[in-house]
């Protein structure tokens, strides 16, 4: 599953490294190195002209210090390519793969608050946390994480499961949703649930969450039990939704990137 190794300690300030591990990223895409997807060493990130205010500090990988940072410009060095995440997950290494989702927000972030969003006068670092803080009106930026749950729901041996209009994969998933201002995330659940379904639910309970960098969302898992209603989907959000029970032939597996495909296999009936 997507997430960052045990062996990571983040760091809030810089280090000196003569080759720091970089997460360089561009328009959401990471840069690396067409042969064998290395990520850029200290030699290319100078014929980048990489800005130094451009990269923010991220952690430590063991004893390795590692960074993020993005570059205005396209254009790199012979035999280097800029990849989407997703087209990187049966490829890259795991535990940089982790790593790179928690670096692209960080570098997304520090990208966009360069300027304060109430005055617009420049931001800097805060030394001690992962913020930024605006010189002249005092206003505080902090990294933006977008809540969403995803709830399984079980009817007897069936759990329901939808095709969401906006998916890319176009596959049969939990039901998942960002929460509103001032909602918990149960309640996030009881709304979700009946505007895209129709259903209502009962005797929720929590599975596992994950950071999912797509663009900045922490996905809380939660399974539930059905309580009433027939299926009536919201076709703006929902593409198709049906119970999946011993039965049925159910979506193909798939690998534990997300915590999605965990969820359904942990309930997944015996069997191939």
């Amino acid at each position: 599953m997507l997430k960052t190794p045990p062996s990571f300690t983040p760091l809030m300030a810089p280090q000196d490294h003569p080759d720091p591990i970089t997460f360089l990223f561009h328009g959401g895409r990471l840069l690396v190195r067409e042969l064998d997807l290395a990520l850029p060493e200290a030699g290319v990130l100078k014929e980048l002209g990489l800005d130094p205010a451009n990269v923010q500090p991220v952690g430590l990988l063991g004893e390795r210090y590692c960074q993020a940072g993005w570059l205005e410009h396209e254009e790199v060095p012979q035999g280097y390519a800029w990849r989407s995440l997703r087209s990187l997950f049966a490829d890259f290494d795991e535990e940089l793969l982790g790593l790179a989702g928690r670096a692209a927000q960080i570098a997304e972030w520090a990208r966009t608050h360069r300027f304060c969003g109430a005055c617009a006068h420049p931001m800097a670092r805060v030394a001690h946390e992962r913020s930024f803080k605006c010189g002249h009106c005092g206003h505080l930026a902090y990294p933006r994480i977008s809540p969403a749950m995803m709830v399984l729901i079980r009817k007897g041996d069936a759990v329901l499961l939808a095709m969401h209009v906006a998916s890319p994969a176009k596959r049969f998933t939990p039901l998942a949703g960002f929460l509103e201002a001032g909602e918990s995330i149960e309640e996030a659940i009881h709304r979700e649930v009946y505007e895209e379904v129709g259903l209502q639910v009962t005797n929720l309970r929590y599975f596992a969450s994950q950071s999912w960098p797509f663009p900045h969302s922490l996905m809380i898992a939660f399974t539930a039990d059905y309580a009433g209603g027939e299926i009536r989907v919201d076709p703006t959000e929902i593409a198709e939704a049906r119970w999946f029970g011993p039965d049925d032939e159910w979506p193909e597996r798939v690998p534990h990137i997300s915590v999605s495909s965990v969820l359904v296999d942990a309930h997944r009936p015996p069997g191939p």
